[in-house]
């Protein structure tokens, strides 16, 4: 039983790989095409549309590896998610699945993604269409579209780590997360990421699963306020020193929550 209950799971989450890969090109072919037709003249509702398309994919997405089995979601806080506009939501980045969980969780998000999922091929027309930023554009052009999205009420979803953890690693943290926050001057919801037991991260491979179900638990911490960074004269100090605070910050709260 302990077979065929393995051989379910790794069919399970082949089947969510395969789900995820066709949900993201008829999004592509047929939904975002039929979206810019319709708001054509009008770029902000173009992209507000396809955002809450995504959200709502994300969202029947989760419920699928849940209801097939294989992922159960834990999240403390929730009703805080809802409340926030306006803000940086930051989070460790334990597995593959942590963007797509929180994408489902928060209506509002736009997000700070890769330059490279601009070439790929199932996911390219979903950051295109929702208008998600590149974090490899020209630094001003970058934060403009931080505060833009900021004053249109969003809640920017940033990883700051960049790529998954690695596990037993150190926790690093680049400066890209506190760089926004200081030089827009908004606080950060810090949420805390934990997947229980360890599966879809960087070292193992996606048929590497686990002996059973993994849960994904999320517990939205209150704001983390960033105006004693914003007083100083120096930027690029508050930034490093906004980044080392954070990256202790997550260290203490992750000692407790794992």
């Amino acid at each position: 039983m302990n077979k065929i209950n393995k051989y379910w799971r790794v069919f399970a989450t082949g089947s969510a790989f395969v789900l995820f890969g066709f949900g993201g090109i008829v999004l592509s072919l047929i939904v975002f095409p039929m979206i810019n037709i319709k708001y054509r003249n009008d770029d902000y509702q173009r992209k507000y549309r396809a955002r809450k398309v995504v959200h709502q994919v994300f969202k029947g997405f989760v419920n699928y590896m849940r209801v097939v089995g294989i992922l159960s979601l834990d999240i403390e806080n929730e009703e805080q998610l809802n409340q926030y506009s306006g803000k940086l939501i930051i989070a460790n980045h334990p597995s593959l699945i942590d963007v797509v969980v929180l994408i489902s969780l928060i209506e509002n998000a736009d997000c700070v993604v890769k330059a490279g999922l601009w070439k790929n091929p199932f996911l390219k027309g979903v950051v295109n269409n929702t208008g998600y930023l590149n974090n490899e554009d020209d630094p001003e052009t970058f934060l403009n579209d931080c505060c833009k999205t900021f004053e249109e009420g969003n809640n920017l979803v940033v990883f700051p780590e960049g790529t998954r953890s690695t596990k037993d690693a150190p926790l690093k943290f680049k400066r890209g997360a506190a760089n926004i926050a200081i030089r827009t001057r908004v606080n950060i919801v810090p949420i805390i990421i934990t997947v229980t037991p360890t599966t879809l991260t960087k070292e193992l491979a996606w048929y590497q699963i686990p002996d059973k179900k993994f849960t994904v638990k999320l517990v939205v911490n209150p704001e983390f306020s960033t105006e004693k960074y914003t007083e100083t004269e120096s930027v690029s100090n508050s930034v490093r020193e906004l980044t080392r605070d954070l990256v202790q910050y997550y260290n203490e709260e992750l000692s407790v929550h794992e």
